[in-house]
């Protein structure tokens, strides 16, 4: 990566939001947006592996079971 490893799941999807705007909002040069696109790819990696730990615990916390995740709120 271009820059240093996120500190978190969340600092990465920031820095991911921010890449993605610069990118569609303005003209970048072709070596800039080829930076940006790799320094992307990378988050996204980080993310993904970050998502698979979460869920390796879950499973773990769950006796091995995944659930189903509810988000709605019960009526």
């Amino acid at each position: 990566m271009s820059k240093k490893s996120p500190k978190s799941f969340e600092d990465a999807m920031a820095r991911l939001e921010a890449l993605t705007q610069a990118m569609q909002n303005s003209e970048m040069p072709l070596e800039e947006a080829l930076a940006a696109y790799q320094e992307g790819s990378e988050l996204v990696k980080f993310c993904q592996s970050k998502l698979a730990e979460v869920e390796q615990k879950l499973q773990v916390l769950d006796a091995g079971e995944l659930k189903e995740l509810n988000l709605e709120p019960s009526e």
